[in-house]
């Protein structure tokens, strides 16, 4: 005989000569030949070395037992106090009664939506994150959901979270602001047969994402390309020269093009315009010997046109001085001057008449 006893939060179970016997609850017992008890702590899972199926033919054990079953695509939350424990996967777990006020929460993990009536902080628990699958869509952003390669819907902004299973579930998102492409360095000869290479931008929105993504594949690049041909097109039409002076009229005709064509990918030209025309080398050196021409001939045209007036304001002049011996007199005094102001000394000598002197040294006889 051996004597054992239960204490509070315990439960024994009896077994003899490994058969299983019966349960013992709080108390002191006494043990027969060759029986032997397991203590259990009613605060943790149930686990038994006998098979299961042997212990529940024991109804008052049944009694004291929280069978869970969980099937295949099923998750069961655990919460104990109302405070969330852990996740069960497939499979049969057993939870002592008593002291822990335990609940179940059956998840269907076959279906993709999140249905289910759940407290948001448990999406940052790792114990329930990794069955769940997430997807973030920005305020500026739309985005369509492919169910199995099929669209389903379209997404806007938010955080969109789906069950983890076999099904597949892919998220394609498309920026809806202002966006702005970019085509540079594009080399073109104009109708001139000049080569040039332009920089040309546009400015679009996409308007409607389901043609942008499921009726194009990479419709930016189909964007560019449209840009890239109509402004070959029409640079094309004209001469270098016209190139340089109408660069808008080329940018509004290539908008009006583009705009035709680009309602099939789903998004709106706003904008477009050439930023820089850059001339190639050979180019570039001929160009500059045009303008250096050009500047060179318009620097005569104004000397001559200010020797001609020069030499009308002279004839003038003389025609006054001509009848005029005083406006004479008073001219020939101040180129006198203008003369004197070169000169650093001056030695006269003589009989005193300095005036006449100096009229006979700088002036010339008639």
């Amino acid at each position: 005989m051996k004597k054992v006893r239960i204490n509070t939060g315990k439960v024994g179970l009896v077994f003899k000569k490994g058969e299983y016997q019966k349960v013992l609850n709080k108390g002191t017992y006494w043990l027969g030949f060759n029986q032997e008890v397991v203590i259990y702590d009613i605060t943790q899972e149930f686990h038994s070395n006998v098979a299961i199926e042997i212990l529940l033919e024991d109804k008052e054990l049944v009694e004291m037992l929280e069978i869970v079953q969980v099937k295949d695509n099923e998750l069961v939350l655990v919460y104990e106090n109302e405070n969330f424990k852990r996740v069960l996967q497939a499979g049969r777990y057993i939870f002592w009664k008593g002291l822990i006020n335990r609940t179940f929460q059956n998840i269907d993990t076959s279906k993709i939506y999140i249905t289910e009536n759940l407290d948001k902080s448990l999406f940052s628990n790792y114990e329930l994150n990794k069955y769940i699958r997430l997807f973030e869509v920005a305020t500026y952003e739309k985005a369509i959901l492919l169910v199995d390669d099929v669209h389903t819907k379209t997404l806007t902004g938010g955080t969109y979270r789906f069950w983890r299973n076999d099904t597949s579930i892919k998220i394609s998102k498309a920026d809806t602001r202002q966006l702005q492409l970019e085509i540079g360095g594009q080399e073109l000869l104009t109708k001139d047969k000049a080569t040039v290479r332009i920089n040309f931008y546009t400015q679009y929105k996409v308007v409607n994402i389901e043609k942008a993504l499921l009726d194009n594949k990479e419709y930016e690049k189909q964007l560019y390309l449209l840009m890239q041909l109509a402004l070959r097109t029409y640079v094309g039409g004209y001469s270098l020269d016209e190139l340089l002076e109408k660069k808008e009229d080329i940018a509004i005709a290539v908008f009006d093009e583009v705009s035709k064509k680009t309602e099939n990918l789903g998004v709106t030209v706003l904008n477009c315009g050439i930023r820089d025309v850059i001339l190639t080398g050979d180019m570039k050196e001929i160009m500059n010997q045009v303008l250096i021409a050009q500047k060179k001939a318009q620097a005569n045209i104004i000397t001559r046109r200010e020797e001609t007036a020069s030499t009308r304001s002279l004839l003038n002049t003389a025609k006054l001085m001509e009848g005029n011996e005083m406006l004479f007199k008073l001219k020939e005094m101040e180129y006198v001057e203008k003369i004197a102001d070169k000169i650093g000394e001056i030695t006269l000598s003589g009989n005193g008449n300095m005036v006449k002197e100096l009229k006979g040294i700088f002036t010339v006889n008639k």
